[in-house]
């Protein structure tokens, strides 16, 4: 057992709370019975993928044999997904706009990988996957952050476990892959920020200004504290956790 989940059990292993239509027999209170950990989970749509598609809606429980299959693809699928999530929000992006004939072929390659038999994705080398993107998602944050000047504008990466960022001017900074854990971001300016992969695990973003903050996804918003005057981007919904 651990702060974001209630209970332990094996990989694979059902959850107790899942009921025989599949859904979530706690949804509406999982915070409350302390899973937290599930209400920042996003399989970007992948779970879907791979039981109405790549398995034809046929169900682990009614055919066992698939399950341990099912579940070893799963990570797999999500990896695609993800990419796929945020090539489409690239595509959005009107700054982005001469790199869109090279964001729509990779996101047209990614989509047909989603679409093969099982023992194919799972033989897929995704970290070459993801490398590819990648340079052009990394494309797309430079134009989207032309003009940001600084050295303090470019923390990729950076360990911010716990730092005190109130009121920061973070507008258009490169907070790829950083840690922002507990971190103090109240008041702080992160518009045009680019947040991919950023830990935004109980940081602080009460009145920060997120507008046109991208690469940011709802499990991120999810994990973060915020309150009425959080502005985010369009996009995304307000956590019903937030104050």
């Amino acid at each position: 057992m651990s702060a974001d989940f209630a209970i332990d059990k094996d990989a694979g292993e059902p959850c107790r709370n899942l009921t025989d239509d599949y859904r979530c027999g706690i949804h509406t209170k999982l915070r409350p019975s302390g899973f937290q950990g599930c209400t920042v989970y996003d399989c970007f749509g992948a779970g879907q993928k791979i039981s109405q598609q790549t398995y034809g809606g046929r169900s682990w429980r009614d055919e066992p044999g698939t399950a341990k299959q099912m579940f070893d693809l799963l990570p797999v699928m999500r990896q695609l997904h993800e990419l796929l999530w945020y090539l489409a929000e690239a595509l959005t992006l009107p700054p982005a706009k001469p790199l869109q004939q090279d964001l729509a072929a990779a996101q047209s390659s990614i989509e047909a990988l989603t679409r093969l038999k099982p023992d194919e994705v799972l033989d897929l080398d995704v970290a070459a996957h993801r490398q590819r993107v990648n340079e052009l998602l990394l494309k797309t944050s430079e134009l989207m952050r032309a003009g940001a000047r600084g050295k303090k504008k470019d923390r990729r990466g950076a360990d911010l476990f716990g730092a005190k960022l109130k009121g920061a001017d973070l507008n258009k900074a490169n907070l790829r892959g950083a840690y922002l854990i507990a971190a103090d971001l109240r008041d702080a300016d992160l518009r045009g920020a680019d947040l991919i992969g950023a830990d935004l695990r109980d940081a602080d973003l009460g009145g920060a200004d997120l507008t046109d903050a991208f690469f940011l996804t709802q499990s991120q918003l999810n994990a973060a504290k915020g309150n009425p005057t959080t502005k985010i981007p369009a996009p995304l919904t307000r956590p019903s956790h937030w104050l």
